[in-house]
């Protein structure tokens, strides 16, 4: 497991490219047969990627340790989209086929939870947040039919867009993990601009669905202090509650959003109007 401490947006200004990436780019996502982790301490997300190929891959106990409890849900919810081929997840003894774009969340209290692939020539990628909780809600599989859409922005702006809502309070109930993916429209490049902050959520980007000689220009920062970062295919971004996530590709790109805070409320931004931002 990874730690990342966090970084003070005073802090953040003094950073060069090298000190960005280190502190707010996960730059490995996925790794065959493994678990990856990187755990923020801020609002304490854990962001990562399950990959089984060759053999099924298990959430054993002993990460549990690393957090200072007995398993790893112990105090903890979970939630996968999957971005790859068909895969099963067992949960206690109950077995869930996700297929590709499709999601999985697991309460708290899960003890046993397990990883396979259906076909091993096209494995299942699980991109999962998982953040603190404090009751438990039931496990559930939401399909990208299930889950709620908003289209937002226009062609004439290059950013039309669909937002698929699979976490939040319209389709199950969490503690405090959102999560969804966004999908831009034929022609689209930009996402989430007009910007915005939440000073009560942090949030965590996952771009996918791009070419290897693609690139996400992902914009950070206050407002008025604004950075870039180069974010290649399957790499994700951490975003403090101080910081705007919005990104430009140089080609098309899917990408998984998940927040984690005070409230549920999606709506909850504050907007910042292009003029503005520098």
């Amino acid at each position: 497991m990874e730690v990342r401490q966090a970084i003070h947006s005073e802090h953040a200004k003094t950073l060069d490219t090298e000190g960005l990436r280190r502190e707010f780019l996960i730059e490995s996502i996925f790794a065959a047969d493994e678990i990856t982790m990187t755990y923020s301490h801020v609002d304490r997300i854990i962001v990562g990627g399950v990959m089984p190929v060759n053999t099924e891959v298990v959430l054993e106990a002993d990460y549990g340790k690393k957090l200072g409890v007995s398993y790893f849900l112990e105090r903890r919810e979970i939630g996968f989209i999957n971005v790859g081929g068909p895969s099963v997840i067992t949960v206690d003894g109950e077995s869930y086929e996700v297929a590709q774009e499709e999601a999985l969340y697991v309460g708290m209290g899960a003890k046993d939870v397990s990883f396979k692939s259906v076909d091993k020539q096209n494995p299942a990628k699980l991109y999962y947040n998982c953040a603190p909780a404090h009751k438990t809600y039931p496990n559930k599989k939401v399909t990208l039919a299930e889950a709620s859409p908003v289209t937002l922005g226009d062609a004439e702006n290059c950013n039309e867009r669909t937002i698929n809502k699979y976490f939040v309070p319209d389709v199950l109930p969490t503690c405090q993990l959102l999560m969804g993916m966004t999908k831009l429209h034929q022609g689209s490049i930009w996402n989430t601009m007009p910007a915005h902050t939440h000073d009560r959520r942090m949030e965590v980007y996952f771009y996918f669905n791009m070419n290897d000689d693609a690139a996400v220009v992902h914009i950070m920062g206050e407002p008025q202090e604004t950075r870039h970062l180069f974010v290649h295919n399957e790499q994700a971004v951490i975003s403090p509650s101080w910081s705007i996530h919005s990104g430009v590709g140089t080609q098309s790109y899917t990408f998984i959003w998940g927040m984690t805070g005070e409230n549920q409320e999606f709506t909850d931004m504050d907007h910042i109007a292009v003029p503005d931002l520098k």
